[in-house]
């Protein structure tokens, strides 16, 4: 189950009481515009002494896009859905990732949903990535961050889900495969 946007965390990080933002957000006329837009709209009014004002603005648009029946918990602006699961295993980035890979070459299938063409890999100097896309449309990535002393957070995310009540099933369906690890 996806929960719903924390405005409480929001309240504490702005200062700003939750139903103040929605009155401020209607009053512009959010209900009519776009996430980009309310997201704008809310780092306008986020305190200059706040770090990290456009997450905290995001939270807001989504916040409000939920709270105004723009949005469901778990749906993107787009109006798709995502999931995602984190496992930390005892490797570095490059085995666990190359065991994840072997795995997705074994069971290229996932709940009746084949992988579309060749998953490919990139890498940053934090994390290193595997994505593929699947042949309803979604999209699958795994990050493999280091976390040292041999460990590595293994993170799946599902992109592009066509409702909410796919999540738990795909959640669990992941779940289940970064415990095959």
């Amino acid at each position: 189950m996806v929960s719903a946007q924390n405005t409480g965390a929001v309240e504490r990080a702005t200062a700003r009481p939750w139903a103040q933002w929605l009155s401020l957000l209607d009053e512009a006329g959010a209900a009519r515009m776009g996430h980009a837009a309310i997201a704008e709209l809310a780092l306008e009014h986020m305190p200059e002494d706040l770090r990290n004002p456009g997450w905290w603005a995001q939270g807001v648009a989504i916040g409000y896009e939920q709270e105004r029946g723009l949005r469901v918990p778990g749906q993107g602006s787009d109006g798709t859905f995502k999931t995602s699961v984190s496992r930390t295993v005892a490797e570095g980035p490059e085995e666990a990732r190359g065991a994840w890979i072997r795995l997705m070459e074994q069971a290229p299938d996932h709940q009746g949903v084949a992988v579309a063409g060749e998953p490919w890999t990139s890498d940053t100097e934090k994390r290193l990535y595997w994505r593929a896309k699947l042949d309803d449309g979604s999209k699958v990535s795994l990050s493999a961050e280091g976390k040292g002393e041999g460990r590595t957070l293994l993170t799946v995310t599902h992109e592009k889900l066509h409702g909410p009540e796919v999540i738990d099933g795909w959640k669990a369906h992941w779940k289940g495969v970064l415990g095959r690890l």
